[in-house]
Order: structure tokens, then C-alpha cells, then sequence
């Protein structure tokens, strides 16, 4: 619900600070004292059209913040109209567009007046609300359309088109043959090769190399072993020296081994240059691979295994097509069925909740009215893209006998409007469908009643106020009566400039309030009869602190 609403510069408002509580409260004041700036101040936060005539004379811009409390945390919106410019919007601080502004106030506010947003005027909202009163179940065919829209998916990707198809068989045949013929199993096998060929590249000389070792370890003159086998000599039977003797024992142990080793080595080293030529081609081949295929022979293997996949599937193609159109066409069955389910439910509920909001009116000074629910292809609004059932649905009104019903919008009065909307409000409240808005603003909803009709809308609005929080402009105090809380607009003039100040009005000054707009002046009697309007318009669960 709204709790704070914090204006500046708005119109006549040079500042105003006011905080709501929940269920029904009246915005009260003369003709001209500047309420129609509260519910502006509303409009700009759910995203209304800003206007820089707003702007208060003399202000380098007007202001609006708004603080709501979602049960579970709460949010900020706020709308600022510069004088010489373009309005921006935030929500909690960060700028947003006001379309953004729009969609996130579109579950907190709806406003009910001949110039301010009216949800019920768009089609999607009237089929929504229609949906709700009659508990359509729109599970079963949200998961036709769903299942529908995956079949369709995997055709586009099956490859619907002959002429591509063909293209991307002929390319993918061409991968996967180079590929077949390339033969690669081993990721590992780019480095194997390239140890090989380091070794055939110059077979000559690792041979030459080894023989030189051999020759300088085992030579029979100037030979490494013959060296240190002739220390060992002359160090035997000495004991000062017998751990250096058992060390030189040890060296000439692992010499033999270097030489053996190196031995077997050297007379394993052939030159090849049949064997150092494939490798070199089949290195080229690798690499001519990892440039088109993957960064390593790893991404090559995997690229072949997909691209194996993808021509199967392709050259299935017709069986796996006749297969996917058989199911798309269950698929349509399905959506078909269970649109007819819809509409067969959507059919069922509109005259219902027409007679429902018919009795409603009669009973908030419009007896005469008539309202007639369409439902079917041709009503406005009719659209596959925003309707699963592809069902249009129309609100139809006429207000007087004998006149025509016609699309509520553009037959029905800014008051006609409000109180239309709010026999819909009760008329869900009492069926448990209304909950997709927590602050509802009504405008003009007492246009053109009074007394006991008066009575009736004030006690529909405090009704409503149980299930939502209510804010109503109103000039008559039977309906401001019945709000939980009061605030009064008043216009001042100070030093040649109009100032309109907000303020809530609880006990004695509540009650004066209530008997000037009674009688225009506040006397004994009109006090006595707007305390029996207070107490006409208590109800035990609501909160008393503007009493």
C-alpha cells in the first residue's frame, strides 16, 4: 500500500507530506483548493503523461516520491518534472524510464477518474478481471501453446527450409569425410608426433653424439672409467681414504650403466626419411585441422562427433519431420481443445459478472444501468500474441433506458467510470478474485449523487477499504464519512501567491470538517449530524486513530 506521498512545487502545492494508513481514506476541500494535484501526484508515479505546466510558478522543478510497503520490503518510486525539460523517474534512487515506472506500479496503484489511468479500460485488463471472476483455469492450455511452441522450435532447427537443408547436408558431408578420413583418436597425439620427429630430424648427429659419449667414457686411454678406475687403485688398502675408494667404486658402477645405456640408445638410431616425411604430413594435416575444427585435436574430436550427429539428423530429415508434424498437429488439437475450454468458460462467466456489477450500480445511484460482456473473436482486443484463446473481451455500458450498450470507454462519464469500477471491485472482492491491486484511487466517484446514493457509495468505498487500501477525492460527506482517515485541501493566499496545504483531520476537527461540508458552516446541528455520520461510518476492524 502507499504509506508516504511527499509532493513539491506541484501546481499549488509548494510542499506536501502526507502518510496513509490502511483501508478508506477521504481527500476533502473546496471546488479549486487543488485535490485534483493529489491524485496528479499519484498519476505521475504510476508513469502518467508529465507536463511541464505543472511545474509550480517560480520552481526550477516539481517533485514527487512515493513509499510503498509490499508486506515483504517496501519500494520508492519517484517522478521529477523540470520546468525546461524532460522528466525523469527512479525507483529506490536509480533512474528508470517511465514506462518502468509504469509496470512496476501496475500491482500497486490503480487510479479511477475521467482523466487519470483507468486499468479497466484496456482490453487485456477487462479479459484478466473476467478470467478472475469466473476462475478460468488457463493452466492446461498456457501448456498446450508451450508444448506447441517446443515442436515448432525443433522443426525450425530440423531444418525446415529445403534449399539450406540441402546446403548444410553438402557441407557437414564434406567435414565429416575429411574428418572420418583423419582418423583422430588421440588428443595426445599432435605432442607424440612431435617428439618423433625432433628425434629423425637429425638421426646423424644424435648418433655421432652418443658414439663420442661412448668413446669418452669407455676409451682405453683417456676414457672417463679408465681415469677413475686408475684413482681407485691407488687409493686401495688405504685407510685414510677408504670412504673416498667405496665412493669412486660407487662412480665407476654407475659410469658402466651411462655407457650401456647409451649403447642401446645409439644403435637403435636409424635414419628414415620415408617415416620423417609422414609425420610432417600428418603434423600439417593436424594443424590444417585445429584451424578449422577447434583449438586442440581435443575440440576436433568433439566437433566430429556433433557434426556426425548433425548430418544423421539432417539425412533423417523426412522420417523425423512427418514425426514432428504428427505431434504439431496433436499439438494444435491440444491448443485448439483447450481454448474451446477458455472461451466455453470465459462465454459462461460474462453474463454472471455483468448481473453482478448490474446490481452493484443500482444500488451507487445508477439504476438504470446496463452492462453487457463480449466474448469471441471479433470483440476488441482479440489477439493470439496477448490471449492464449485468441478470445477478445468487451466491457459494454449505457447508463440510461433505452440507449444502446456500447464499449464503457467511450460512453461512460468520468463518475460512471469510478463507480462502474468500484461495483467491479466488490463484486470480485466478494468472490476472492480481487487481489492484483493493493491501492485503489477513485476520482468523481460521487459525481452527480447525493443522500441516501451518497450513503451507498460511502459504504461500498469502506467495504472495499476492508480487501484494499482506498483513496477517494470527494465533495460529500456521507462518503467522506465512512473513510478510516480524512485529509483536507485547503487554498490559502499569502503575499500575492496561492499555497494549498494538506492536513488530516481527527476527533472535533474531523467533525467540523464533516459539518461545513454538510451545511457550509459549522453548527450545532450540522456537528450532531456528522457525528451520526461518523458513527454510521465505523466498522469494528478498522482502525479508529482518526477518530
Amino acid at each position: 500500500m502507499l504509506v508516504e506521498l511527499h509532493i513539491e512545487n506541484l501546481g499549488v502545492i509548494e510542499r506536501a507530506d502526507l502518510t496513509f494508513g490502511p483501508h478508506m481514506t477521504a481527500l476533502t476541500g473546496e471546488t479549486g483548493a487543488g485535490k485534483t494535484m493529489l491524485i496528479e501526484a499519484i498519476g505521475l508515479l504510476v508513469g502518467g503523461r508529465a507536463d511541464s505546466t505543472v511545474v509550480r510558478t517560480c520552481a526550477d522543478e516539481a517533485r514527487v516520491d512515493g513509499r510503498f510497503d509490499l508486506g515483504d520490503g517496501e519500494v520508492v518510486l519517484s517522478r521529477v518534472i523540470p520546468a525546461d525539460g524532460r522528466s525523469r523517474a527512479y525507483v529506490d534512487g536509480r533512474p528508470a524510464t517511465a514506462a518502468t515506472l509504469a509496470e512496476r506500479a501496475r500491482s500497486l496503484v490503480d487510479l479511477h477518474g475521467q482523466h487519470a489511468h483507468q486499468s479497466l479500460m484496456s482490453p487485456v485488463e477487462q479479459r484478466g478481471t473476467l478470467d478472475r471472476f469466473g476462475a478460468v483455469d488457463l493452466g492446461p492450455l498456457r501448456a498446450a501453446r508451450a508444448r506447441l511452441t517446443e515442436i515448432e522450435a525443433e522443426l525450425a532447427t530440423l531444418g525446415g527450409d529445403e534449399r539450406a537443408r540441402a546446403r548444410e547436408i553438402d557441407l557437414l558431408r564434406y567435414q565429416v569425410d575429411e574428418l572420418d578420413r583423419a582418423a583422430v583418436v588421440d588428443a595426445d597425439e599432435d605432442a607424440r608426433l612431435a617428439s618423433e620427429e625432433s628425434l629423425l630430424a637429425d638421426a646423424q648427429g644424435h648418433r655421432l653424439a652418443g658414439e663420442g659419449a661412448i668413446e669418452a667414457l669407455r676409451g682405453d686411454e683417456g676414457g672417463v672409467d679408465a681415469l677413475v678406475s686408475a684413482a681407485r687403485r691407488l687409493l686401495d688398502e688405504r685407510a685414510p681414504f677408504a670412504t673416498i675408494a667405496a665412493r669412486l667404486d660407487a662412480a665407476i658402477a654407475e659410469l658402466d650403466d651411462i655407457a650401456g645405456e647409451l649403447r642401446e640408445l645409439t644403435e637403435h638410431i636409424d635414419e628414415d626419411p620415408e617415416r620423417l616425411a609422414e609425420i610432417r604430413e600428418r603434423r600439417q594435416l593436424l594443424l590444417d585441422l585445429r584451424r578449422k575444427y577447434g583449438e586442440s585435436l581435443a575440440d576436433v574430436m568433439a566437433y566430429h562427433a556433433e557434426a556426425d550427429d548433425r548430418l544423421r539428423e539432417l539425412l533423417d530429415y523426412d522420417r523425423r519431420a512427418a514425426e514432428l508434424d504428427g505431434q504439431r498437429d496433436d499439438a494444435r488439437a491440444s491448443v485448439e481443445a483447450a481454448a474451446r475450454e477458455v472461451c466455453a468458460a470465459r462465454r459462461a462467466a460474462a453474463p454472471r459478472l455483468a448481473t453482478a456489477i448490474e446490481e452493484q450500480l443500482r444500488s451507487l445511484a445508477l439504476p438504470d444501468a446496463a452492462v453487457a460482456i463480449e466474448v469471441g473473436v471479433g470483440a476488441d482486443g482479440a489477439d493470439d500474441v496477448d490471449d492464449l484463446a485468441g478470445d477478445g473481451v468487451r466491457f459494454l455500458f449505457s447508463a440510461n433506458p433505452g440507449s444502446p450498450v456500447l464499449p464503457l470507454q467511450r460512453v461512460a462519464s468520468g463518475g460512471e467510470l469510478s463507480r462502474t469500477m468500484l461495483a467491479l471491485r466488490l463484486v470480485l472482492s466478494a468472490g476472492g478474485g480481487d487481489d492484483a491491486v493493493s491501492t485503489l484511487v477513485f476520482d468523481e466517484v460521487d459525481a452527480g449523487i447525493g443522500g441516501s446514493a451518497a450513503t451507498a457509495v460511502g459504504r461500498a468505498l469502506a467495504q472495499l477499504g476492508r480487501a484494499h487500501q482506498v483513496l477517494v477525492v470527494t465533495h460529500l460527506a456521507q462518503v467522506a464519512g465512512h473513510a478510516s482517515e480524512q485529509f483536507v485541501v485547503r487554498k490559502d493566499v499569502r503575499g500575492g501567491s496561492t499555497f494549498t496545504d494538506v492536513t488530516a483531520v481527527r476527533a472535533d476537527d474531523r467533525v467540523d470538517e464533516l459539518a461545513r461540508m454538510l451545511s457550509g458552516s459549522v453548527t450545532s446541528a450540522a456537528r450532531d449530524a456528522a457525528d451520526e455520520l461518523l458513527a454510521d461510518g465505523r466498522h469494528p476492524d478498522e482502525t479508529t486513530r482518526s477518530r
